[in-house]
């Protein structure tokens, strides 16, 4: 269909005849070129609140069609088309955004996640399919907002695991039977997930590993021989990080500097002698100790070699078998300096053993590439990381999001350019897929992908040549405009079926019945859109708490009797603000990390520098000031001001803060925000007096989480070293409107074993699911 074909059924529905009319709230309903122009408005302007409904159209069988958009706090901004058929209040998802694909079933099934739950969809084609037993907006739970929550399914599509919130940081570990429905709480008090799930799948879909504070354990499902008591399927220590499953179905395990094989086999006869068996075989030694909550790994196709990220910017790369206490063999190993601005690794190694590692890095200055990526070459002595050229361009640049092709050859990429396939031997392009922004894809097979991006998603079957040989429609991710059929004036055989469902999207109309795949509808008749039927009359009625901006209600016209079509969810009122502040004294730590979770977050706090911090990080400063956030003052040294040693004056205030306003400006080229805190909030009427009349104001904080105690911290001064995960539920108990909660960031001298940083896409969820919008100090109102 052209444009202008689209254009002149866009304006016959918005005609003043159509019936769309004004709403009781006074929101004008869904005339087509409203629904086009609501499309492109979303991709750029936030909406107010979580979830917003909108473009209602009832048809005259009492079918409900209408759009759900969020937001995007915490996850990509998205809509969704849903129906109901009226007086029955159950919704079926018509389209489905897929901001997660995972492939299942040996490649026959689609699952889908997205802040509306998770949803199954066939690879040959069909409309998605809600999973028995598993949350979701169309089995009745609301749309929260924050990420969308992370979860593990097997391989085989029958198992799902997910975490089931029971504070702000903890949940039970959900084991849920994706055919029956049935589920069962594998683990209590497992930390809800950041960036990573805490539970890890065998290939074979009879074994998971999860991490429970601290420590690992191994379930065994559809078997008896699994002792039930978690104390007999322990693993040992560490996080979800220590362990990496390999194709073969072993596992590798690291504790400390070891490196262990493990068999499944194994985890039976360790349920037996735990106590005094050690786990695995030793395959291999590291140079230095690994922590699970900074490094990761990654074990080589053929099981022979590991590369190692240590702090998320150093790269080894290690032989397994390596003698470390002989020697022998090639002691000199290859060792790649991710820059430390780096927010996130990705590794495509290849079964021949080509192995490639793409990082994103912020991005400082125009032009330049967001992506860095190496390829390890040669061999013995020679082996080294070498730098591969990054094209630029539309469809041309590899993104941090990829995939390799199942024998290695080619890969995918997509983001915010599109898709685009990649020669991975060759390292060059060979064809851009889309040209929309890339949300997910997956292979089936070394000639056979699926794709998803904000418009559909497709299944792609490529010629030997690379080239593309067919495409076939699986799903629509969303609709620009939709409509039901104009069947016509009523009484002919025609009118007397039910009329079919169009969207718009992608150029192209589309149509199903409800039951059946979308297919191209060529140039389809869409009837007006209206909100009365014979028996009902709709409309969208405001709301001023709960998660949603507005709710679809439901007038039965021929008897007596309003309702929503949705649960109205829990009434919160007033205005809920307060700040984060991130307290950078000499160590960037944790700084990437918090800067990408802040900006997925659409959230600008304020952090306090010390100038030990912008002397020996001037760039990091650079990028906290580039992203928008507050910059305050953390004075020029990290010294505690209440100590008797120092002589405290106005003058000592003022010069310690000036000289950090000059280290500032140096180091960026921007000045500080007259806002500080002396170090370790160590304030007294003295302190601050001073540093007002330098014309600064004191912020205090009114939740402290101790992440600050070290553990030299605990045994000397007796304070206690609450986990990550407790912090966050300590803050959370604390917090109230108009608070300031200061996230310390940088490692300790004294040593700690996890750090509230590492969790503040958890403590971020938290804040915004109760309803706070999190500001700069200088925001607050009344505060300063």
């Amino acid at each position: 269909m052209s444009l202008s074909a689209v254009i002149r059924i866009m304006k016959m529905r918005n005609r003043p005849d159509s019936k769309a009319g004004v709403s009781k709230s006074g929101v004008l309903r869904n005339s087509g070129c409203f629904s086009f122009l609501l499309f492109f408005l979303m991709l750029s302007f936030p909406l107010s609140g979580g979830v917003n409904f909108s473009d209602l159209d009832l048809a005259e069988d009492n079918r409900l069609l209408f759009r759900a958009a969020s937001s995007g706090k915490g996850a990509a901004r998205q809509d969704a088309l849903f129906l109901a058929r009226l007086p029955n209040t159950a919704l079926q998802q018509l389209t489905a955004f897929p901001e997660r694909m995972d492939l299942i079933e040996n490649g026959r099934t689609l699952q889908i996640r997205n802040v509306f739950g998770a949803l199954r969809v066939p690879v040959s084609g069909g409309l998605p399919r809600q999973i028995s037993g598993f949350p979701s907006f169309t089995a009745g739970s609301p749309v929260l907002s924050g990420r969308v929550e992370e979860m593990a399914v097997s391989a085989d599509g029958r198992w799902i695991l997910y975490v089931e919130p029971e504070t702000a940081a903890y949940g039970n570990l959900i084991l849920l039977d994706a055919g029956s429905g049935s589920r069962i709480v594998a683990a209590s008090q497992v930390e809800r997930p950041d960036r990573y799930f805490p539970a890890s799948w065998s290939p074979d879909s009879r074994v998971f590993i999860y991490a429970r504070k601290g420590r690992l354990y191994y379930y065994t499902v559809n078997s008896s021989a699994a002792p039930l008591d978690e104390r007999f399927r322990l693993i040992g220590e560490g996080g979800i990080n220590s362990v990496y499953w390999s194709r073969g179905g072993d596992f590798f395990y690291l504790r400390n500097s070891a490196v262990y094989r493990v068999r499944g086999a194994e985890l039976f006869a360790r349920a037996l002698y735990a106590s005094f068996l050690e786990i695995g075989t030793l395959a291999g030694k590291l140079p230095f100790e690994y922590n699970p909550n900074f490094d990761r790994f990654w074990i080589a196709p053929d099981a022979g070699s590991l590369l190692l990220s240590k702090g998320g910017r150093n790269i080894f790369y290690l032989p397994l078998g390596f003698d470390d206490y002989n020697g022998g063999g090639d002691a000199s190993l290859p060792y790649l300096a991710i820059p430390r601005a780096c927010q996130n690794i990705r590794v495509l190694w290849a079964p021949g053993g080509i192995v490639t590692i793409v990082a994103s890095v912020p991005v400082r200055k125009a032009g330049e590439n967001p992506v860095m990526a190496w390829r390890l070459g040669g061999s013995g002595r020679s082996m080294e990381f070498l730098p591969l050229a990054v094209p630029s361009g539309a469809g041309a640049n590899p993104s941090l999001n990829g995939e390799l092709s199942p024998d290695g050859s080619r890969a995918l990429f997509w983001g915010e350019e599109g898709i685009v396939l990649y020669d991975y031997i060759n390292w060059k392009p060979l064809e851009t897929l889309s040209v929309h922004r890339g949300l997910s894809c997956v292979w089936i097979s070394n000639d056979d992908i699926v794709t998803g991006d904000g418009l559909k998603i497709e299944r792609i079957r490529l010629a030997s040549g690379s080239s593309v040989s067919r495409r076939d429609l699986i799903c629509l991710s969303s609709a620009s405009a939709f409509g039901f059929e104009d069947k016509g004036p009523p009484g002919d055989e025609e009118s007397r079926q039910d009329p079919r469902i169009f969207a718009f999207s992608a150029g192209i109309w589309f149509a199903t019945d409800g039951r059946n795949p979308w297919t191209a509808a060529g140039s389809p008749a869409v009837r007006p859109a209206l909100q009365l039927s014979g028996r009902y009359r709709v409309y969208l009625e405001n709301q001023n708490a709960g998660p949603y901006d507005n709710i679809p209600m439901v007038r039965n016209i021929t008897s007596v009797g309003t309702a929503s079509l949705l649960p109205k969810g829990e009434n919160r009122t007033g205005l809920k603000e307060l700040s984060l502040c991130f307290d950078l004294y000499d160590d960037a730590e944790g700084l990437p990390e918090v800067l990408e979770a802040l900006d997925r977050f659409g959230v600008k706090a304020t952090f306090f520098l010390g100038g030990e911090f912008i002397r020996r990080y001037p760039g990091a400063a650079s990028d906290i000031a580039a992203a928008g956030h507050e910059t305050a003052s953390l004075f020029f040294a990290a010294i505690d001001l209440s100590d008797s040693r120092y002589s405290i004056d106005d003058d000592f205030i003022s010069r310690g803060l000036a000289r950090n306003e000059d280290e500032f400006y140096r180091a960026t080229g921007r000045e500080l925000t007259l806002i500080w805190h002396p170090p370790y909030y160590a304030a007294s009427p003295e302190i601050n007096a001073s540093a007002a009349r330098a014309g600064y104001r004191t912020v205090a904080r009114d939740v402290d989480p101790l992440d600050w105690v070290s553990r030299e911290d605990e045994k000397r001064l007796s304070l206690p070293q609450y986990s990550a995960a407790d912090m966050i539920d300590r803050i959370m108990a604390a917090r109230k409107p108009g608070s300031v909660i200061p996230v310390r960031l940088g490692l300790l001298s004294g040593g700690r074993s996890d750090y509230l940083f590492s969790r503040i896409n958890v403590l971020l969820d938290a804040l915004v699911r109760e309803g706070y919008s999190i500001v700069p100090v200088s925001a607050l109102k009344d505060y300063l």
